[in-house]
C-alpha cells in the first residue's frame, strides 16, 4: 500500500542521501582520502585538521504509532532524528577552498569544499 507517509519518506531519504553522496575526495600530498576511509587513515594521509566540529544532521526516521481503534492498523509517521557527525576542516592553502571531511560512525561520509582561503 502506497501512502502519503511512504511517499514523504522516500522523498526525504532521496534528498538527504543524495545531498550527502559525494564523489569528491581530499588530496593531501598527492594521496587521496575519500568516502569510506577511517579517521586514522585520513590523519595518516592529511595530518591533523585545523578544526573539528561536532554537528547534528537531521535524518528522516519512520515511527509506527499504534491505532487508537482496537484491531486498527498502526499509523506510519516520518520524523527527523538528530544523527551526530563530525566535520574536520583542512586548510588547502591561500587561494584554495577549505576541505571539509564529514565523518559518520568513524568513517568518511562525504568531502566538500568550504569557503575560499584568502
Amino acid at each position: 500500500m502506497h501512502t502519503f507517509a511512504t511517499s514523504a519518506l522516500l522523498l526525504l531519504a532521496a534528498a538527504t542521501f543524495g545531498a550527502g553522496a559525494s564523489a569528491q575526495s581530499l588530496s593531501c600530498g598527492g594521496r587521496l582520502s575519500g568516502v569510506g576511509d577511517s579517521r586514522f587513515s585520513v590523519v595518516q594521509r592529511c595530518g591533523e585538521p585545523v578544526s573539528r566540529d561536532f554537528v547534528c544532521v537531521p535524518r528522516p526516521q519512520v515511527v509506527w504509532i499504534p491505532s487508537q481503534y482496537p484491531g486498527g492498523p498502526p499509523q506510519q509517521v516520518v520524523t527527523q532524528q538528530c544523527v551526530p557527525m563530525e566535520d574536520w576542516t583542512y586548510d588547502r592553502g591561500e587561494g584554495n577552498f577549505l576541505g571539509i571531511v564529514r565523518f559518520f560512525n568513524g568513517a568518511v561520509e562525504s568531502v566538500r569544499d568550504g569557503e575560499k582561503v584568502r
